[in-house]
């Protein structure tokens, strides 16, 4: 990923996601965050499925693709998956 779309990422997840996703974490369900073990133990620890959900949507969470653009599952996804591998440590 480049660097470019890291950023793009940054923005687009503190745009549509960190308000019930804050550092990786879930405000309304706590078992359903973004913490590498858990989309591990869900099935979800790869881009492709994380961006599914961002784009889809799943249980009480609502689809975000027309948000997030065009392509723009794939670069929060990818935004997530790199946070999760670095335990949601910023800086």
């Amino acid at each position: 990923a480049t660097e470019t779309n890291l950023d793009d990422g940054a923005a687009l997840f503190a745009q549509h996601c960190s308000g019930c996703h804050i550092n990786g974490g879930n405000i309304i369900r706590r078992s359903k965050n973004l913490k590498l073990a858990t989309l591990q133990r869900r099935g979800l620890d790869s881009v492709d499925a994380i961006a599914r959900i961002a784009n889809e949507g799943v249980g009480q969470m609502s689809g975000y693709g027309e948000e997030l653009g065009d392509g723009g599952d794939q670069i929060v996804a990818t935004w997530v998956l790199q946070q999760a591998q670095n335990a949601w440590i910023q800086g």
